[in-house]
C-alpha cells in the first residue's frame, strides 16, 4: 500500500557542512522558525513533516524525504531568528534553489520564506519558487496554504505578505499588501520540538564541547536604529512574549529535551529590566532555570536587567560594542556611548556573567585611530570574548544604500567566515583579517595573565610575539589602503531612541 501524502514538508537550505567556520566552531542550532511553522500548521489539522539541513548530509537526504513524504506542498521556511540567516549567504541561496527543483520534479507546490527571499525572490522563482512569503511569514503560510488547498475560497492575490513571480511586473515579481506583523507572540505553539531530531544535536554539541545548548526566542524583531543591520523580517518594530509563556516553555524543554544550556536568539534580549526581573520569577516558580546566553545592548544592562539576569540563570551576554570610537558609533546610528560599554561589562563581571563583545571594523569613515581607540577600549576592560567581523552591507539597510554603487559582482558572502571587504573601505581585506587574527590572540592572552594572576611568565613571553604580529599589521596599514576609501554620507540628523514602555511597538 502506498504510504499516505504528507501535507507539508517543511525545510531549510543552512547546511552546516557548507560553510566552513560554522563547522569549526561546531556550535548547531535547531531551525527555531521551521520548527514554529510546524507547530501552527499542525494545530490547524496540517499533517506535517520537517526537513533540517543543519546536520544533514547533504541534498539526497532531502531528495529521500521527498520520496518518503510524497508531500502536496513544500515549504523553504528559514529560520529568521538565527543570525546566519540574515547573512544570506550565498552557500544557503544556492542550496534553496536546487531543493526546489528536486522538490518541483515531485510535483511538489513549492513556497519559500526568508530574508533573502523577501529582499530578492527572483533567483528563488527562477529556480521553481511559486509562492514568496516576504516577511513575517507564520500567519502568511497559515492563510496561503488555506487559499491553495481550497479551505478557503479566497484568491491567491487576497493574501497579504506574498512576493509573486510575474513577467509583466517591474522586476519579474508582484507583491501582495503587505502583512500586519504579530503583536501577540503568545498567540502562537511552542516550537514542534518533537519533530527535532534532539539526540543528533546532543550528540554534535556533547562531542565538541562536552554540553548540549538549545535555541529559544523570547522577542520579535529589533526596534533600535542601526544603520548597517538588516531588518527584513519585522523593520524596527518589536513584540515581546510574555514572560509567564517563557519560562513555560522553558520549563517543558528542560523536562522533555534536558538541555544543559540555552541560547536566546532575540537580536536583543531584554527590552525592558522589569520584564527581566518578572522572568526570573516565573522562572523560580517553575523550576525551570537553565543557565543561558544573550545578545543585548550596554545601555539596557542597567543594575535590575542584570540581577534579573543573574537570578534567571543567564551565564554569558554578547554586547554589540562595535567599536572604542564614538565617532564611528554615531556614524552606526548606535545609540551607545563608549563609556557604556566599560560599565555594563563591569556590572556584569560583579554579577558573576560572562561579558563578550561584539566588534565591527572597516565601517565608512573609520581611520587607524580609530581602530587603536578600539583595541584600547579591549585592552581596557578585557572582554570574556569577542567575534570580530567587517562593516557587510545588507540589502534593505541604509548602509548598504551608501555604498551599494561600489558593489560589484560578488554582493554576498559565500560563508560566515569570509570577512571579506565588499565596498572601498579605509583597509582593504587582508588588513581586517590580520587585525581579527591578532586581537583575538592578544585577548586570549591578556585574559589568562588575568584569570591566573601570578603565574604569566610563558604568557608574557607570547605577548612578545603579539608584539611583532601588531608590527606586521602597522606595515600591512601602509600597503593594505584604499586609493579612494568610501566616506559616510548621511541626509539626516540623529534619531530618536525607541519607546520600550510597550510590549510591542
Amino acid at each position: 500500500m502506498d504510504q499516505k501524502m504528507t501535507d507539508v514538508l517543511l525545510a531549510h537550505s543552512f547546511f552546516l557542512k557548507n560553510d566552513p567556520k560554522q563547522v569549526e566552531k561546531m556550535r548547531p542550532y535547531a531551525p527555531l522558525g521551521t520548527l514554529y511553522a510546524a507547530a501552527l500548521l499542525r494545530e490547524a489539522g496540517y499533517t506535517v513533516a520537517v526537513f533540517d539541513a543543519m546536520l544533514a548530509a547533504g541534498e539526497e537526504e532531502f531528495a529521500d524525504a521527498l520520496l518518503r513524504h510524497r508531500p502536496r506542498f513544500v515549504a523553504f521556511y528559514e529560520d529568521s531568528f538565527n543570525f546566519l540567516n540574515k547573512m544570506c549567504l550565498e552557500h544557503a541561496r544556492s542550496a534553496a534553489c536546487r531543493m526546489s527543483r528536486l522538490a518541483r520534479d515531485q510535483g511538489a507546490t513549492v513556497l519559500a520564506a526568508g530574508s533573502d527571499l523577501s529582499d530578492h525572490p527572483q533567483p528563488y522563482f527562477e529556480a521553481g519558487v511559486q509562492y514568496g512569503l516576504a516577511g513575517e511569514a507564520d500567519h502568511t503560510l497559515l492563510q496561503l496554504l488555506d487559499t491553495l488547498s481550497g479551505r478557503c475560497d479566497q484568491p491567491v492575490d487576497a493574501v497579504p505578505g506574498l512576493a509573486l513571480p510575474d513577467p509583466h511586473a517591474p522586476g519579474g515579481v508582484r507583491r501582495t499588501p503587505g502583512r500586519e506583523l504579530e503583536r501577540h507572540p503568545d498567540v502562537f505553539p511552542f516550537p514542534a520540538w518533537d519533530l527535532l531530531e534532539t539526540e543528533t544535536y546532543r550528540e554534535a554539541w556533547t562531542r565538541a564541547h562536552g554540553f548540549f545548548s538549545l535555541n529559544m526566542v523570547t522577542t520579535r524583531g529589533c526596534p533600535f536604529h542601526c544603520n548597517w543591520c538588516a531588518k527584513p523580517i519585522w523593520g524596527r518594530r518589536y513584540a515581546m512574549r510574555s514572560p509567564a509563556n517563557v519560562a513555560a516553555e522553558m520549563a517543558l524543554v528542560r523536562q522533555t529535551l534536558r538541555p544543559d544550556h540555552l541560547w536566546f536568539a532575540d537580536d536583543i534580549f531584554g527590552l525592558q529590566p522589569k520584564w527581566v526581573a518578572e522572568l526570573a520569577r516565573e522562572i523560580e516558580e517553575r523550576d525551570a532555570r537553565i543557565p543561558f546566553t544573550i545578545q543585548s545592548r550596554a545601555d539596557l544592562m542597567t543594575e535590575v536587567a542584570v540581577a534579573g539576569l543573574a537570578r534567571a540563570g543567564c551565564v554569558e551576554v554578547w554586547l554589540g560594542a562595535e567599536s572604542g570610537s564614538q565617532k564611528i558609533l554615531d556614524a552606526m546610528d548606535k545609540g551607545t556611548e563608549i563609556g557604556q560599554i566599560a560599565a555594563a561589562t563591569r556590572r556584569l563581571r560583579e554579577a558573576g556573567i560572562r561579558a563578550c563583545w561584539f566588534l565591527q571594523f572597516g565601517y565608512p569613515g573609520e581611520t587607524f585611530d580609530d581602530i587603536l581607540a578600539t583595541v584600547r577600549m579591549v585592552r581596557e576592560s578585557l572582554p570574556d570574548d569577542i567575534g570580530v567581523s567587517v562593516s557587510y552591507p545588507l540589502p534593505g539597510t541604509g548602509f548598504y544604500d551608501m555604498v551599494q554603487a561600489e558593489l560589484g559582482d560578488q554582493t554576498h558572502w559565500q560563508d560566515s567566515n569570509d570577512l571579506a571587504m565588499m565596498f572601498q573601505g579605509t583597509y582593504q581585506t587582508p588588513f581586517y583579517r590580520k587585525l581579527r587574527q591578532v586581537l583575538h590572540h592578544e585577548l586570549d592572552l591578556r585574559n589568562r595573565v588575568r584569570r591566573d594572576a601570578g603565574d604569566g611568565g610563558s604568557v608574557l613571553a607570547d605577548l612578545d610575539q603579539v608584539a611583532a604580529d601588531w608590527l606586521e599589521l602597522g606595515r600591512l596599514e601602509a600597503s593594505c589602503k584604499s586609493a579612494m576609501p568610501t566616506q559616510v554620507t548621511k541626509t539626516y540628523g540623529p534619531l530618536a531612541a525607541p519607546d520600550l514602555t510597550k510590549p510591542w511597538n
